[in-house]
């Protein structure tokens, strides 16, 4: 793999690079290699600015600013509201310059590469926290390098790896398992004939194929550790996804036979749920309902958090409570402390109002819609370029699965990947439409 192969536009060719590294150092250093990120998309502004302010989406982002800064003009705790500006303002000007940064199918398989690699260290430390007892506090100059890893997990049990709870681990985790799962796909069915052409491609291929293999495994063990409900559901999601692409109609039917015997270990009728039980490990049905933890309080359970949410939605459906309100606003009710209503929806609407909610899941709904209508009309694709359109298609579900009973806005790293696989999916699809229209313009004048 060329960590930095030519860019399709030699001015951009320092900032892919640079986004590149960002990337590659971003689990392990993610100040240093988010603002290498951040730079990089600026540097992108500036060099192609006519492009930046010409795309409809930076328009809708820059529209859903303005609704943020009336929203947090109104809030009733101004200092925190704005304070919660930053999780979304600086991920908009990111989006701008990603999206015309990345532009060919190349770049993206370049990207899923390179976050596979950089998972191995993160993947590693999770297995060693929880089996080994690993336990430490990384600092060099602060800046450089910032990791904590607590032994047993957090919560005590559950595999976190050196993020703060393990299910935003999960969510890691089911990005790295899905592209490894395309990346080794790609190799095992459209790449046979490559590996024939010379012993050295053979060689390195066949290490290519294992380095795959065993991120995928190893991805998907840690999964199951983390003992994340979302991260199994959207594991699941991944796999039932790349099979119905495929046409695996018998690892479609595995899976679901699978999955219905755990639900109805969890849920079904006593006397049936029994019968189930006796071979679908406790490990995943007590967790699925909630028998794991039975003395939960109410007030943790998300129903709840996703009802007073809805409250305060209606009570002020146009501006919000103001960002970062809801943990103050659902203390004082619950006497319970709780960073966020686990639905991301739910919680903007409550924070900025139904129209900046609508905008903002409006906006990103049309990225991935594109990206399908993309997979779906482009027949001068080749399978390899599909596939890996395809696989950040499902990656953007997850995030959506993952959003709807959780929220990832808060964890940096989360939010810096998410919002670079939104950036990258929609500069390959306005990049694909540019190029489709001028086909059509050339042949037309022909």
């Amino acid at each position: 793999m060329k960590l930095a192969f030519n860019h399709p536009h030699p001015r951009l060719q320092t900032p892919w690079n640079v986004t590149q590294i960002g990337l590659l150092i971003f689990p392990l250093s993610p100040l240093v290699g988010g603002v290498s990120i951040l730079l990089a998309a600026l540097r992108t502004c500036q060099v192609k600015y006519r492009a930046v302010i010409h795309s409809p989406l930076n328009w809708g982002f820059a529209f859903l600013s303005v609704l943020l800064f009336i929203s947090c003009s109104v809030a009733d705790d101004k200092i925190q509201a704005f304070l919660g500006l930053f999780n979304l303002l600086p991920f908009f000007l990111l989006f701008a310059g990603l999206s015309t940064l990345i532009q060919t199918t190349a770049q993206l398989r370049q990207i899923a590469i390179i976050f596979v690699i950089g998972s191995v260290p993160v993947v590693t430390m999770g297995f060693g926290q929880l089996f080994w007892g690993w336990s430490f506090q990384l600092q060099f100059l602060w800046i450089l390098l910032d990791i904590g890893l607590d032994s047993g997990g957090n919560p005590p049990g559950r595999m976190a790896s050196i993020f703060m709870h393990a299910n935003l681990f999960a969510a890691y985790l089911a990005i790295a398992f899905t592209l490894g799962i395309g990346l080794l796909l790609e190799q095992w069915l459209f790449k046979k004939d490559a590996m024939k052409k010379d012993a050295m491609n053979r060689v390195s291929t066949r290490y290519y194929v294992i380095f795959l293999t065993v991120s995928v495994i190893t991805s998907f063990v840690a999964l199951i550790l983390t003992d994340s409900r979302n991260g199994w559901a959207i594991a699941i999601v991944a796999c039932l996804a790349y099979a119905l692409y495929q046409g695996w109609h018998l690892i479609i039917a595995s899976f679901a036979s699978v999955i219905t015997s755990v639900l109805l270990a969890a849920f079904a009728p006593l006397p049936i749920a029994e019968i189930f039980r006796r071979f679908v490990p406790a490990y995943f049905w007590a967790r699925l309902n909630d028998q794991m933890y039975p003395d939960r309080p109410v007030a943790l359970m998300r129903t709840t958090q996703w009802e007073f949410a809805w409250s305060l939605t209606q009570q002020r459906p146009w501006t919000g409570w103001g960002l970062r309100s809801f943990s103050d606003l659902y203390k004082a009710q619950m006497q319970i402390d709780l960073g966020h209503p686990h639905n991301l929806f739910l919680m903007l609407s409550a924070e900025t109002g139904l129209p900046s909610a609508l905008l903002f899941f409006g906006c990103l709904a049309w990225i991935w819609l594109a990206g399908v209508q993309l997979l779906q009309k482009s027949k001068s694709l080749a399978k390899t370029d599909r596939l890996i359109i395809f696989s950040y298609i499902v990656v953007i579900l997850q995030w959506a699965i993952f959003n709807t009973v959780d929220v990832s806005l808060f964890d940096f790293r989360l939010n810096t990947i998410s919002w670079l696989f939104f950036s990258a999916l929609s500069g390959v699809v306005y990049s694909s439409s540019r190029l489709n229209r001028y086909s059509e313009e050339f042949i037309d004048h022909r």
